[in-house]
C-alpha cells in the first residue's frame, strides 16, 4: 500500500462544498435520530436487565474505556482531518500510514495502563469489564480513522450509513444478550463485535482513498508527533475532564448516587452526538479555509455558530423539559431521582455545540497552546467542582458542576478566538432570537397536569414558530438542502 496516492479533495475548495456539508449533516443527523430510537430501547432494556448498582458498573467500565480512546488519541482523528484536506500526493499517504500506525501502539498502552488501574480501584469483576471494553474501544476507533476519509472527501452518505449500521447492530446485539439473561461482561463486549463487523464495508469504501497497512517507524513519528504535542496535551485534558465526574462520582458517592448519575451520563453522552455531527461534518471546510480563504473562513464560522447555537439549545430545551419521560423510557421507575440531574446536565449540550465551533475554529488556526491552557483550566475547575459537590449533593452535584463548566468552556473559547481577530467574530442577531425563543418554549413545564409528551412536542413546536417568526433560520437553507435541478 505504500504506492497508494489519495485522491485529491478538490470538493472543499468548490461551492458545492456548503451544499454538501448542509445535506450530508442533515443526512447524517436524521440516521443518528433513527438509529438512536433503537438505541434507547435497547438500553432501555439494558438497565433494567442490570439494575442500578450493576448500571453504575457499566458506565464506569465504559467511561474509564473511553478515557482510553480519548487519551490515547491525543488529538490525532482531528490532526488527520486537518491534514488530508490540505495535504497532496505521498505526503498524504505517508502522513495516514505513520498515523495509523502511532495511533495503535498509543491505544494498546493505553488498554494496559486503564486495566491496571481498574483491577487496583474496583477489583477484578470490573478490571476485567474495563479490558474487555477497552479493546473494544480500539477497534472501533480503528474503523472510525480510517473513515476520515470520507469525511474529507464529504461523502457524507456513506458516512451515515456506517454510524446507523454501527448503532442499530449495537441494539440488536444488546436486546439479544438482554432476553439471552447474559452477565455484565457480555455487554461491554458489544463495542468490539460491532467494530469487526463493520471493518469489511468500511475498508470498502475507503481503499484507494485511505492506506490500509500501518507504518511502525519510531522516526517518522517523533517528526510527526512534534508539531502536534502541544494539541494532543490539549485533547488530553479535554477528554478527561469530560469523564472525570463519573469516576469522582464512582469514588466519593455511594453506588446509587453513581446509578443516577449514570443514566444521564449515558442520555446526554449519546445526544452530545448531535452537535458534534453538525460541527464535525465542515470541519474540513474549516481546516481548508482558513489556509486558503480568510473571508471564506469568518463566514464558515458564523453560519456554524448559527447552527449550532439553535440545535445545541433545542436539545437542551427538550432535555429539561422532558426528563422525567427520559429517566422512565430508559431506566423505568427505580432511576426516578435521575430527572433532575438529566435536566441540569442537558445544559451541556448546547455548550458543547457552540464550543465546539471555537474549537474547530481554533484547530485550524493551528492555535495548540490556546486549546492545550482552555482544556487544563477546564479540567481544573470541573475536578475541583465535582469533588465539592458530588459528596454533597450526589449525582446532582456532578450535573451542576459539569454543566457550569461546560459554559464556561464555551464562552472562554469564543472570547479567546475573537481576541485581536474581529474579522471572526459572528453576528449575535441569531444569538437573541434564539433566547427568546427558548424563554417561551420552555412555558409547557409549567403544565403540570398535561402529559409529558404533550408538554415536550408544545415545546418543541413553540421554539420552531418563535424562530421561524424571527427569521433566524438561514434564509438560504432551502436551496441548500433542495439545490434546483438545472434545466435540461
Amino acid at each position: 500500500m505504500t504506492g497508494v496516492t489519495l485522491s485529491e479533495p478538490d470538493v472543499l475548495a468548490t461551492p458545492e462544498a456548503g451544499r454538501a456539508v448542509v445535506r450530508g449533516t442533515t443526512l447524517r443527523i436524521s440516521s443518528y435520530v433513527g438509529g438512536s430510537l433503537f438505541s434507547v430501547a435497547a438500553a432501555a432494556l439494558l438497565f433494567r436487565h442490570l439494575g442500578v448498582i450493576d448500571t453504575g458498573r457499566y458506565t464506569t467500565a465504559t467511561s474509564l474505556s473511553a478515557l482510553v480512546a480519548g487519551v490515547t488519541d491525543l488529538g490525532l482523528t482531528g490532526i488527520c482531518v486537518r491534514e488530508l484536506s490540505v495535504l497532496r500526493g505521498e505526503q498524504r499517504t505517508s502522513f495516514a500510514r505513520n498515523l495509523l500506525g502511532l495511533r495503535l501502539v498509543l491505544a494498546s498502552a493505553g488498554i494496559v495502563a486503564v486495566t491496571c488501574f481498574a483491577f487496583v480501584a474496583y477489583g477484578p469483576l470490573l478490571g476485567l469489564g474495563v479490558l474487555i471494553a477497552a479493546c473494544g474501544v480500539l477497534l472501533q476507533n480503528t474503523q472510525t480513522l480510517l473513515t476520515v476519509s470520507l469525511s474529507v472527501r464529504l461523502r457524507l452518505g456513506w458516512l451515515s450509513a456506517l454510524e446507523l449500521a454501527r448503532q442499530l447492530i449495537a441494539a440488536a446485539m444488546i436486546v439479544a444478550l438482554v432476553l439471552l439473561g447474559a452477565h455484565l461482561l457480555a455487554f461491554l463486549a458489544v463495542a468490539a463485535l460491532v467494530a469487526l463487523v463493520l471493518f469489511t464495508p468500511t475498508i470498502a469504501l475507503v481503499r484507494g482513498d485511505i492506506p490500509l497497512r500501518p507504518s511502525f517507524d519510531p522516526r517518522r513519528w517523533r517528526a510527526l508527533a512534534a508539531p502536534m504535542l502541544t494539541y494532543s496535551a490539549a485533547v488530553l485534558a479535554g477528554t478527561v475532564y469530560l469523564r472525570v465526574a463519573v469516576v469522582l462520582v464512582s469514588l466519593l458517592c455511594p453506588t446509587r448516587q453513581l446509578g443516577y448519575l449514570s443514566v444521564s451520563y449515558r442520555l446526554v453522552e449519546n445526544l452530545l452526538f448531535f452537535p458534534a455531527l453538525l460541527v464535525g461534518s465542515a470541519f474540513p471546510i474549516f481546516a481548508h479555509a482558513a489556509q486558503a480563504d480568510t473571508a471564506r473562513f469568518a463566514y464558515v464560522i458564523s453560519r456554524m455558530f448559527d447552527a449550532a447555537l439553535i440545535v445545541g439549545v433545542w436539545v437542551s430545551l427538550s432535555l429539561a423539559v422532558g426528563s422525567r419521560l427520559a429517566v422512565e423510557v430508559i431506566g423505568g421507575s427505580k432511576f426516578l431521582p435521575a430527572a433532575p440531574v438529566i435536566a441540569v446536565q442537558g445544559i451541556s449540550v448546547a455548550a458543547v455545540a457552540v464550543g465546539g465551533v471555537w474549537a474547530s475554529a481554533l484547530l485550524s488556526l493551528h492555535l495548540h497552546r490556546v486549546i492545550l491552557i482552555l482544556n487544563l483550566s477546564l479540567l481544573v475547575a470541573v475536578a475541583v467542582a465535582v469533588a465539592v459537590l458530588a459528596p454533597l449533593y450526589g449525582a446532582q452535584g456532578a450535573a451542576v458542576a459539569t454543566a457550569a463548566m461546560e459554559v464556561v468552556s464555551a464562552i472562554a473559547g469564543g472570547l479567546v478566538l475573537m481576541h485581536g481577530r474581529a474579522h471572526l467574530r459572528p453576528s449575535l442577531r441569531v444569538a437573541y432570537k434564539v433566547g427568546v425563543a427558548a424563554a417561551i418554549a420552555v412555558s409547557p413545564m409549567l403544565l403540570t397536569s398535561t402529559p409529558i409528551v404533550g408538554r415536550l412536542a408544545l415545546s418543541s413546536a413553540l421554539y420552531a414558530v418563535v424562530l421561524l417568526a424571527l427569521r433566524a433560520f438561514p434564509s438560504d437553507l432551502p436551496g441548500l438542502l433542495f439545490p434546483a435541478r438545472r434545466a435540461g
